[in-house]
């Protein structure tokens, strides 16, 4: 009954009232990083509360070079990326440095960009694409990758981004189908890149905010051709694109420092802008039932909430702005939005605060979340708990709900950065070194049943 439940609730979040909806809503798989209905949550599924090394682990496969790209799961597959080093060391040119950076780890080898996939029944490595060798021109941060955005697939192509390396359509057994190259960003502090394409019908959209000329550009995903490119006066950010339906039209939602703003998914054309963020803009904004939430903490701590739906021009300071907060946000980690709630980290700490979506009204926190202390994964949730995974190494499970309320908090040994992914009733954690699915074990097959003579 309790799966029922959520299934019906989710319906009625994507259908009921003025349409403000996440562009993707398959129920049984994980195709972009945020899950089905961009907003974190498993429709229908049921992951296990509790795991260890030794408890509910379905299998664990020790995976090459290093990546913080979520997992995405279709049709019995797992996808990840990777950057794997390689040959002897280089040396590093001018271009390579930026003014201000720090805590950085420099180009010095070649990179080869790789996509993975594994089987999701038992863990086996299914195939292995090279798509790009090459000298990064610029360096990333010790705790970032070079393969930093996550795939996205609508079950026919897997679009995979390596930012500055390539955008890359590939089928789902792994041939390459085409590859675009759109330059080299010059990303702040040489931080690294990080923005995921977002997907809806034939059209591929990708963020391009950096520290040169930045643009959102949309991609015919049967060719890769260009069908519009729009500029921005943009400095970095790391948030992916959002494209929500809006009064039945769709739109893509971009957070950044200037303004937050919403472009028309056929034209590219610029419908509404909104000012409030600061710098260093790395969440990717949520929506549902009529409202679109941007969030980040650098310069300072902002939380908007958007009414989509009329929304045009300079809407700063109007009443689409239906409520802000400026205490507590979250600055790496992307808020979750789960039965009519907000849950996000205080920067990219282990406090966790909930309020109410539709008002701003503060539900709890921030609450101390124990062991899980360093966070850069986005929460997810599914059956009524959420699920924090930690650089630490611990992964909170808690009842979603108006009160907080922990059920567990499980070490494994590995650094979780990626965000997770769940299906069906099996969460999925890309670690530092190793790709787990967590679930509980399935009852072996009965025999048939035999007649006593």
């Amino acid at each position: 009954m309790q799966r029922i439940f959520i299934q019906c609730f989710a319906i009625l979040l994507v259908y009921a009232g003025p349409q403000i909806r996440a562009a993707t809503a398959e129920s049984d798989s994980w195709s972009q990083w945020r899950g089905p209905l961009g907003t974190g949550e498993a429709v229908g599924s049921d992951p296990p509360v509790q795991w260890s090394e030794t408890e509910n682990i379905a299998w664990k496969v020790e995976l090459p070079g290093k990546g913080l790209s979520t997992p995405i799961i279709r049709d019995g597959r797992v996808f990840v990326t990777t950057a794997i080093p390689y040959g002897e060391h280089l040396e590093i040119s001018e271009e390579h440095q930026d003014h201000g950076a720090h805590d950085n780890l420099s180009p010095e080898r070649r990179v080869r960009f790789v996509v993975l996939a594994y089987n999701a029944a038992d863990g086996s490595p299914a195939w292995r694409k090279i798509v790009r060798s090459a000298q990064p021109h610029e360096a990333t941060h010790v705790t970032g990758s070079w393969a930093s955005h996550s795939a996205i697939t609508d079950g026919k192509r897997l679009y995979v981004s390596f930012g500055s390396h390539g955008i890359y359509a590939l089928d789902l057994d792994g041939r390459l189908l085409w590859e675009v190259d759109l330059g080299d960003m010059q990303v702040r502090h040489a931080h690294g890149e990080g923005s995921s394409p977002a997907l809806y019908g034939d059209t591929l959209v990708v963020n391009w905010d950096h520290q040169g000329d930045s643009f959102l550009m949309a991609l015919d995903v049967a060719t890769g051709k260009t069908r519009w490119k729009t500029m921005r006066d943009e400095i970095t950010s790391w948030s992916s694109p959002l494209i929500v339906e809006v009064a039945g039209k769709h739109q893509v939602v971009v957070a950044a420092t200037r303004r937050v703003s919403g472009y028309d998914l056929a034209s590219g054309e610029l419908i509404w802008e909104c000012a409030g963020l600061s710098r260093n803009v790395v969440a990717t904004p949520v929506a549902a039932d009529g409202l679109v939430f941007v969030s980040n903490s650098y310069d300072w701590k902002k939380l908007l909430a958007i009414r989509l739906e009329g929304a045009r021009g300079d809407i700063t300071g109007s009443d689409h702005v239906v409520w802000t907060r400026d205490r507590d946000t979250s600055y790496v980690p992307s808020p979750l939005l789960y039965e009519g709630r907000l849950y996000f980290l205080k920067h990219s700490h282990g406090f966790l605060t909930a309020v109410a979506a539709a008002s701003g009204e503060t539900l709890f926190g921030p609450v101390r979340l124990g062991k899980v202390r360093n966070v850069f994964a986005s929460p997810v949730a599914a059956a009524g708990r959420i699920y924090i995974a930690s650089r630490d190494g611990a992964t909170l499970v808690a009842r979603a709900g108006s009160e907080f309320e922990p059920l567990a908090s499980n070490e494994l040994d590995d650094s979780f950065s990626a965000s997770p992914a769940i299906v069906g009733d099996a969460l999925y954690l890309r670690g530092d070194r190793f790709l787990y699915k967590i679930e509980r074990p399935q009852p072996e097959p009965s025999g048939p049943a035999v007649d006593a003579d």
